[in-house]
């Protein structure tokens, strides 16, 4: 008798007990059901739905942020990225995010991608957005963790520092890979 495939069986949860909260996420732990019969803990952290914004000041200057990431270690430089609030819609907060951080709104917001950021503890899904015809804005006060400075970057450049792992983070690569095979490059 063949072995009945269990990989798309859902796995049930049977409990759920909060371990940890903040203002940007949770964790909790989870008895589940595995589709085998057994039982097992998971543990989930909570993050809810982000966006990035790649945007672009002319057909070719891209605007990137720089600051230091703490988990990382080390500064970096990625495209304006942050959590959606709660009523706030994801457009809504791609141009709250692009204006707190970068100092521009975009005329026109183009979705790229949507997917998740992690596929086994992190319940996030980062949307990504094309921003374009931006205007300066004053910048808005933001997250007061941040400490940011913002540099434009020529596309073919970027895309070389993407290419060349000097970006790491991995919703500035998404978008700009994207990008990058929506310009035929």
């Amino acid at each position: 008798m063949p072995k009945p495939d269990l990989s798309s069986e859902p796995w049930k949860k049977l409990s759920s007990k909060s371990i940890y909260q903040n203002r940007w996420l949770s964790l909790r732990e989870d008895q589940v059901a595995l589709p085998d019969g057994r039982t097992t803990i998971y543990g989930v952290v909570t993050c809810g739905d982000c966006v990035g914004i790649l945007p672009f000041v002319d057909d070719d200057q891209v605007l990137l942020v720089r600051q230091y990431r703490y988990v990382a270690g080390r500064t970096t430089w990625e495209m304006p990225t942050g959590g959606v609030r709660a009523g706030e819609s994801l457009e809504e907060a791609a141009q709250r995010e692009l204006e707190e951080e970068g100092g521009y709104r975009a005329g026109q917001l183009k979705k790229i991608v949507a997917y998740h950021t992690s596929k086994s503890v992190l319940d996030e899904t980062a949307h990504l957005y094309l921003a374009e015809e931006l205007r300066a804005v004053d910048p808005q006060s933001g997250d007061d963790t941040e400490f940011i400075k913002t540099q434009l970057f020529p596309f073919a450049k970027l895309l070389r520092m993407v290419m060349d792992g000097e970006i790491l983070d991995g919703m500035t690569i998404v978008a700009v890979l994207h990008v990058a095979r929506l310009r035929g490059l």
